[in-house]
């Protein structure tokens, strides 16, 4: 093999911070590397946020079409279902975007290595062959500094193994048979954004969460408005009642779940486990580098994403909550900003949106009422239901309310929950206002576009202090 090749950053991933903070730092004149041992792009590209959101477009429009007579008059005839179909669709846009990832590295000059990685010291990234790759040129690479963006794995409860029906995200992704009943167990985005695509296509499906509320640690209204629309669904929601024993029966599963009143059996042909995800430390040698986690598993960082080891770096979720993509994007960017001295320490992620793509969708920003309460801040709060705004009414989705939470002396708009159709979309209007610092009388007073979704945004910033229009 040839000598070490020598990088100013190695980024040992390439998922959605991986190869963002590649190519940042290409464009900041740094000489870049990026190990990748899968596809370029990651769990989420691959794995997760891309093929799942496919996946729940499909079940949007098996709902609209489903509604076409009812709601709108249009007769559409025997509907049928082609769920390989459905898949082999999602696997397509992963597919593409994979490749995507490839050009762009390749059109910034970042060297992509389809390897295995690990520290073999606070400088050197040892490389080993990868399943399914052609064995590296290399044995090392050396570089100035390292990158770890590794990201997670889905987590399963002890003695579970996936198979024969026994599902995490990742084999849902790609089975090809719809079972015709699921139990879900956990009741967080992942958890809720199959069971509302399994429902849609007709699969009986039941939602256990060991938590009193779906989406624990949400704003409890949100949480309560989203059971009741599951409810109304027709999905079964078990809260506060946690997992004890899997069992094989001939039909399927058999699920033991105890609850406050006791033990109760539920049984399901397929059984989706969606109960976290775990930070992807194995195997890298942290320990060569005296790179330190904590007792999660998360990476150690400071405030400059710098472990214990000073040439060495962490981001996205290998090194904390919230395990979300476009944290891991954000904090790719400011890590090179930061190493090349073009930004300030420091992240905010307090500025993080988390998007839920069930339907109805759920999105969050800042506090929620409770953590601003929690945090010693005097608040305010205006919440408008959707079917006050006239958008939501005319296309009939109704569900839901945008809450605003203020700071009581400033007006300042400290945090947001939206439910409802396109939360995920409106919720951008909101983080970009919380930079600026926005307050509810500028929010209110900015002419917002009629009719569309994002007057309730409007409204309820006028809500928070009684002058609402509308509601």
């Amino acid at each position: 093999m040839a000598d070490k090749p020598h990088y100013d950053l190695v980024v040992i991933g390439a998922g959605p911070g991986g190869y963002v903070a590649a190519i940042r730092a290409s464009q900041l004149k740094m000489k870049v590397a990026v190990v990748e041992r899968d596809q370029p792009g990651g769990v989420c590209l691959n794995w997760g946020c891309i093929p799942s959101k496919a996946l729940l477009h499909s079940a949007e429009t098996m709902e609209t079409i489903r509604s076409a007579q009812s709601e709108h008059g249009i007769e559409v005839g025997e509907i049928r279902v082609d769920f390989k179909r459905i898949i082999a669709r999602s696997r397509a846009a992963a597919d593409k975007l994979s490749r995507g990832v490839r050009y762009l590295l390749r059109k910034n000059g970042v060297e992509l290595y389809e390897a295995g990685a690990a520290l073999a010291g606070p400088r050197t990234v040892a490389l080993a062959p990868a399943a399914g790759k052609a064995p590296p040129s290399v044995a090392a690479l050396e570089a100035e500094r390292i990158l770890i963006a590794t990201g997670s794995d889905e987590m399963l409860l002890p003695g579970m193994q996936p198979g024969q029906g026994l599902l995490t995200s990742r084999e849902a992704l790609v089975r090809e048979e719809l079972p015709q009943s699921m139990l879900v167990i956990g009741g967080g985005a992942v958890g809720l954004e199959f069971a509302y695509f399994y429902q849609a296509f007709g699969s009986r499906v039941t939602v256990a969460e060991m938590q009193p509320q779906l989406l624990p640690g949400a704003d409890a209204e949100v949480a309560e408005e989203l059971r009741r629309a599951f409810v109304k669904r027709g999905v079964s929601v078990l809260l506060g009642h946690a997992c004890r024993s899997v069992e094989r029966t001939a039909g399927g599963w058999a699920v033991d779940l105890e609850g406050k009143d006791g033990m109760r059996r539920v049984e399901a042909q397929a059984v989706l486990v969606a109960v976290g995800r775990v930070p992807l430390t194995g195997g890298l040698g942290l320990e060569s580098a005296g790179v330190e986690v904590d007792g999660r598993g998360f990476v150690k960082i400071d405030d400059g994403f710098r472990t214990a080891c000073p040439s060495v770096y962490a981001i996205g979720d290998v090194a904390r909550p919230p395990l979300l993509a476009h944290k891991a994007s954000a904090e790719g960017i400011a890590a090179v900003e930061i190493m090349a001295g073009v930004r300030a320490p420091g992240f905010d992620l307090n500025a993080v949106a988390a998007c839920i793509y069930c339907e109805p969708e759920v999105a969050m920003v800042g506090f929620s009422e409770a953590q601003a309460r929690a945090q010693g801040i005097e608040v305010k709060v205006g919440k408008i239901p959707f079917r006050a705004i006239g958008k939501a009414v005319a296309v009939n989705q109704v569900e839901g309310f945008v809450k605003l939470v203020a700071s009581k002396p400033y007006g300042e708009v400290v945090g947001c929950q939206i439910v409802g159709r396109h939360a995920t979309d409106l919720i951008s209007e909101i983080v970009l206002g919380r930079s600026l610092e926005m307050t509810t009388a500028e929010l209110g007073k900015a002419v917002h576009p009629h009719p569309t979704l994002s007057e309730g945004l409007m409204e309820a910033a006028l809500a928070v202090d009684g002058e609402a229009i509308n509601f």
